[in-house]
């Protein structure tokens, strides 16, 4: 490639091209997107009511005020292009460069969205509890938890393994009772909130990722029996491999269906991810000798609905 081909027009173009990957997949499914207009928010107003048989007039009914306020925060990453380099042609190391900040770019939400997910037991959702907690209650929904132990010596399997290593069977046993009790949650006005669920992710340390992928996954398990879960009509459960997670011996469960509108966690955006570039003729190229190519984006994650979500911690 030429000295003229590495000008700015061509890194922007290779910049652009690796943006275009995106995001990775599981942080859209994990969180509803809201457009943001100032420096933090968000705030909904419970659920809607539940039918009822007409008698009389129409009962209006008030929605309870919830909310929990998310503040944006800017985020960036920046490259210098040394001038020598460009005339020197090192064109393999400068692209090498460029996609390493698209990357960067791409996996920020993860980053973001993980940390937040790994916090979980101590920050504070919209009830006002932690986001997986024993003691979640609003309106009348009743005590709940979502965050549960699975004693895994005590379940029926025929294989056992340690709690970092979990049989194929354990794991399969610990996924559904995450999930039966994700659907036992109630919403502010007593209503189940997740009858309509029928699409899970289990979020797992890269050391449960063995049995919990096959957990989901193989038709049988280690005695010869039946696995329900990929024999179950219109119900999946994704296994994602994570080593942002800290966790040894837990995972967690989220409903992400999006049959109801709703999801465990809120992507607030003020400004998408935007590319600037100070190049041929700027003030970097004349004083410093470089060019600079920045990314930059402002939002943030934040608590959606507990209910979508269940941590479960294998003892």
């Amino acid at each position: 490639m030429s000295t003229q081909a590495l000008g700015s027009r061509a890194i922007l173009g290779r910049l652009y091209m690796r943006l275009t990957a995106g995001s990775i997949g599981w942080i859209d499914r994990l969180s509803f997107y809201v457009d943001s207009d100032q420096e933090g928010e968000h705030k909904w107003l419970g659920m809607t009511p539940q039918m009822r048989e007409w008698i009389g007039g129409r009962l209006i009914k008030g929605l309870r005020d919830f909310g929990v306020k998310i503040q944006n925060k800017d985020f960036e990453a920046s490259i210098g292009i040394g001038l020598n380099e460009i005339r020197r042609n090192k064109t393999q190391q400068i692209m090498s460069r460029v996609d390493g900040l698209a990357s960067r770019a791409n996996t920020h939400g993860a980053r973001l969205l993980s940390d937040l997910i790994i916090a979980g037991e101590s920050t504070v959702c919209y009830d006002g509890e932690f986001f997986f907690d024993t003691d979640h209650s609003e309106g009348d929904s009743g005590t709940q938890s979502n965050l549960i132990t699975v004693d895994i010596s005590a379940l029926p399997a025929e294989v056992h393994g340690s709690i970092t290593n979990p049989s194929v069977e354990e794991m399969q046993q610990a996924m559904l009772q995450g999930v039966q009790t994700m659907f036992g949650f109630k919403d502010d006005q007593g209503e189940p909130i997740n009858e309509l669920e029928n699409q899970f992710v289990a979020m797992v340390p890269t050391g449960l990722w063995s049995s919990g992928v096959t957990a989901v996954s193989a038709s049988q398990l280690a005695a010869g029996q039946t696995n329900v879960i990929p024999n179950l009509p219109n119900f999946s459960i994704t296994v994602v491999p994570s080593p942002r997670l800290t966790w040894s011996s837990d995972f967690a469960l989220f409903g992400v269906s999006g049959n109801d509108g709703v999801a465990p966690f809120i992507r607030q955006e003020e400004q998408p991810l935007n590319v600037s570039v100070q190049a041929e003729g700027s003030p970097e190229e004349f004083h410093n000798k470089r060019h600079v190519y920045g990314v930059d984006y402002t939002g943030n994650f934040g608590p959606g609905f507990w209910q979508k979500a269940v941590k479960v911690k294998l003892a």
